[in-house]
């Protein structure tokens, strides 16, 4: 009988052999097919062609993608003595890349007689039991059934007595089987990602293990027994609902890694917190627990409120109801939470800096909604939901909202929550005020009752505070901030490589008294300094006033104990504190001063741009610096103008102002502008724009106007010399940039404004009232001079029909202007008797595009309520004034 062909044995001329088409899979003992597309016909083929040489493989991968994997299974079992089996799938992508699991959903019961069998795969696959056959595998130490639809483990699983590791990531285990602690061998347990809920006590019995991993399920506790494994060198945690951990697991000798990160976490075991190895980030340390959810079963049933854009009320009766907003609001009111129907009124109102005061690291992410009416307490807790300009740049931080009591700002407790595809944060409230979304930095916060306590950061889980027994004679609240600082900011401030620091820590309590015992402080050393080789000549410890504004370095006045990675130290007093390695020390007060300013600051460009289509028009913004392509080329089509300015520096909630300068002024009566100069706050997270109509005095028929705009830091003065804008230097100077400003000289007018063309004139009439404010002819011709060839479309959107607009075109025909008076002045004429004319007015022009006619509107009309309200107040008439009330008439 003639020798199996060798091989690369060369074949005849156009013949194809089955050892070369075979041969290649198979090296020695091992039989790797699973890179084939037709990895089971080659298989066959094999045993076809090379039988002895198959069933003496002792590691076989196969790709379970294939359709004939089925048929090839009950092939397997000849191979007997077969040692590595990987039967997986993952080999195939659907269309969105994602791997495609494998066709195997069982084995047949002669895999068990695979008795030297020590390594087992069957990722990828689609089992929704583990097959029977497996736990008859006496010498298997490997198995791994990762990515599949497993509901759970067979009782006797104990009976792989020799398994040494087992993955069941990727799964959806509810539950283990008791015969889990008889696995006395098993060393490594990967059961991450599955849906367990609890653990049996026999786990504990797993004195081998040296990595257990449960992360990513939703155990809500862990048996004690697990501080039984006297092996365990990681234990993963991670991502579960637990809401406590034994402290026995502080106890375990090898331990190096015990992650509890993104728990439900209230309270920690000291024997754990005081461990250098244990990971905590994303847990509600020290927060007490703040039902925010309604109870669904009233829920279900309230009624549901959608507002329109133009409505700024509604009406909340005793049964309840939810109400959306177009806006984003949202609110619920539980059954029961007023007494008899209440008129809820509510407005969005620009932040002004002199009554929104922002902490320092603070960020405003919404503008100020007031709600109403002010002063009365629902029976129920209301829940509100508020959009805000979400960012993923904002890490380490926390989302809240603060409300406005009449005298102070106060944080609230606050969730994120996913609402559809906006993002919301809400609360829970008892009243309504006045209210806004800031980020800042996360809070950690707990009570110090005689006892002491331990308090630790979420942020960074290696900074501590040990309050020792005998700290205080009464439970004061103590609250923890960290600002981290990294080593490459710290570079690019300081232009030192040397200089080093760790976080930011800011301690504070509500009480005025010192402890009565000294505070036991922890903070992990500046980055890549060991407690083995630092020098300590270069370790400076500074302490900060409440205001940060003065360091001082008391390195000298207290005890500083190094570890390897920690340094420790005690304080009676609280306020902000920072470890600073560097080789200088004369000037080391100053830098961090610098240092401390510099993590505050924006940097800023400032922006004026002129509408092509109308020049009179012009954009001013203030845009953070990395944010200032996207806008211009999101403008570059409508507007023009010049380069924007220099980068300059601003804080969070800085005040300045836009000044028109040689002989350009502001053609408008808004309540921003003090003698034709434009106020602004600069928020980093809300939109810094305004856009204002400028005019000049010069004649503009013969010669365009070559004018400015200069901004200045810091509020509108009363008057500014003419010469401010050359006084540009010096550590006074408020001047931040000059932009420049052209006025086109006129073209020839045929006709003025057609005051009686073609019979039309111009009605005398005012639309609202004293108290909503009024929109007088004046304004409207106004109005009617910003608007241009879109004023079709304005008029659909008033409720002109398609052949009125026709009607408008013909009668007024080449003459643009005419046509916009006549169908703004006669929309006006039949609307102004009725009440939320102005309100249709302003969503009219929103939804045509024109945001800008829209805030010069809604600045008019707010510009004549303060008008009104002060002529009230002035006769004495204003019987219903408030503390509350007096307090918002800053904005």
């Amino acid at each position: 009988m003639a020798e199996p062909q060798v091989l690369g044995d060369p074949l005849g001329e156009g013949a194809l052999g089955a050892a070369a088409a075979t041969g290649p899979c198979l090296a020695g003992n091992r039989l790797n097919i699973d890179v084939y597309m037709d990895g089971c016909q080659r298989f066959f083929k094999l045993l076809e062609t090379r039988r002895e040489e198959v069933v003496q493989v002792e590691f076989l991968r196969l790709n379970c993608n294939e359709n004939d994997i089925t048929s090839t299974l009950s092939y397997i079992p000849l191979l007997k003595a077969l040692k590595s089996l990987v039967l997986k799938g993952g080999h195939a992508r659907d269309n969105v890349g994602a791997c495609q699991r494998g066709l195997l959903t069982f084995l047949p019961q002669e895999f068990g007689h695979l008795c030297s069998l020590v390594h087992l795969d069957l990722s990828f696959n689609s089992f929704s039991v583990l097959p029977p056959c497996i736990t008859g595998l006496a010498s298997l130490t490997s198995l791994l059934v990762c990515h599949n639809s497993l509901q759970g483990l067979p009782e006797d699983f104990g009976r792989l007595t020799k398994l040494t590791f087992f993955s069941a990531m990727k799964n959806q285990i509810r539950g283990l089987p008791r015969g889990m602690g008889e696995l006395a061998a098993l060393q490594r347990l990967d059961l991450s990602e599955n849906e367990l809920d609890a653990l049996p006590e026999e786990i504990g019995n797993l004195h081998s293990c040296t990595e257990l991993d449960l992360s990513g399920n939703r155990l809500t506790g862990i048996p004690s027994s697990l501080g039984n494994l006297q092996s365990l060198q990681r234990l993963h945690l991670h991502s579960n609902l637990l809401v406590t951990v034994p402290a026995s697991l502080a106890r375990l000798p090898d331990l190096s890694r015990l992650d509890l990160q993104n728990n439900r976490l209230r309270a920690i075991p000291p024997e754990i917190l005081s461990s250098p190895f244990v990971h905590l980030r994303g847990n509600p340390l020290g927060q007490p627990e703040v039902p925010l959810q309604p109870d669904d079963s009233s829920s279900e049933e309230l009624r549901t409120l959608s507002l329109a854009a133009s409505e700024d009320r509604f009406t909340v009766t005793p049964e309840g109801c939810k109400v959306s907003l177009t806006c984003g609001l949202q609110f619920c009111f539980p059954r029961g939470a007023v007494t008899s129907s209440v008129t809820v009124c509510f407005q969005k109102c620009s932040p002004d800096p002199r009554w929104v005061k922002l902490k320092h690291h603070d960020i405003l992410l919404s503008q100020v909604l007031e709600l109403q009416p002010h002063g009365i307490e629902f029976q129920e807790e209301v829940q509100l939901w508020m959009p805000y300009a979400f960012t993923q740049s904002l890490h380490e931080r926390e989302v809240i909202i603060r409300t406005f009591s009449g005298q102070k700002w106060s944080d609230l407790r606050s969730k994120v929550e996913w609402k559809g595809k906006m993002r919301l944060v809400c609360c829970s409230v008892l009243h309504f005020s006045w209210f806004l979304v800031v980020s800042r930095l996360v809070v950690n916060e707990c009570s110090v009752p005689k006892e002491g306590t331990l308090l630790f950061s979420t942020v960074n889980p290696n900074i501590k505070v040990t309050f020792p027994p005998g700290v205080t004679e009464e439970p004061r609240r103590v609250m923890l901030q960290v600002l981290p600082v990294s080593k490459e900011d710290l570079m690019e401030i300081t232009g030192d490589s040397e200089t080093v620091a760790s976080p930011l820590l800011s301690l504070s309590q509500n009480s005025t008294a010192d402890f009565l015992q000294p505070i036991r402080i922890q903070l992990p050393l500046p980055p890549g300094v060991t407690g083995l080789t630092l020098d300590r000549s270069r370790v400076h410890l500074l302490h900060g006033d409440w205001n940060a504004q003065n360091w001082n370095d008391i390195t000298a006045q207290v005890v500083l104990e190094f570890t390897h990675l920690y340094v420790l130290f005690e304080v009676t007093h609280f306020s902000w504190y920072w470890l600073w390695y560097t080789t200088t020390k004369a000037y080391i007060s100053g830098i961090a001063r610098e240092v401390y300013r510099r993590l505050r600051v924006n940097q800023v460009n400032f922006i004026a741009l002129q509408r092509k289509k109308d020049p009179e028009q012009v954009l001013l913004q203030c845009t953070p610096k990395h944010k200032v392509d996207p806008v211009l080329k999101k403008l570059h089509d409508r507007y023009r103008g010049p380069e924007p300015s220099d980068v300059v520096e601003m804080f969070e909630g800085e005040q300045f102002f836009a000044a028109f300068e040689r002989g350009i002024d502001i053609d408008a009566d808004r309540p921003d502008c003090i003698d034709g100069r434009i106020s602004f706050s600069f928020y980093s997270h809300l939109k810094n724009v305004k856009e204002v109509y400028i005019t000049s005095e010069v004649d503009r028929k013969n010669k365009a106007v070559k004018g400015q705009v200069s901004f200045y830091r810091g509020a509108v003065p009363e008057n500014i010399p003419e010469e401010a804008a050359k006084k540009r230097k010096g550590p006074n100077s408020h001047w931040l940039a000059t932009l420049p400003i052209k006025l086109p000289k006129l073209k020839p007018q045929g006709n003025e404004l057609p005051a009686a063309k073609n019979g039309f004139s111009l009605p005398p009439l005012n639309l609202g009232s004293a108290e909503t404010g009024y929109l007088t002819q004046s304004n409207l011709l106004g109005i009617a001079g910003r608007i241009g060839a879109e004023w079709q479309t304005i008029g659909l959107n008033l409720g002109f029909s398609y052949q009125q607009i026709q009607q408008i075109r013909y009668k007024n025909r080449e003459d643009l202007s005419a046509q916009i008076l006549d169908m703004l002045f006669s929309w006006a004429q039949q609307n102004q008797r009725t009440p939320d004319c102005i309100d249709r007015l302003i969503s009219a022009v929103k939804e045509s595009g024109r945001q800008d006619i829209a805030d010069e509107i809604e600045a008019i009309i707010s510009l004549g309520r303060q008008k009104y309200r002060e002529s009230i107040q002035r006769v004495g008439l204003d019987q219903e004034g408030s503390a509350e009330d007096s307090a918002i008439a800053m904005m």
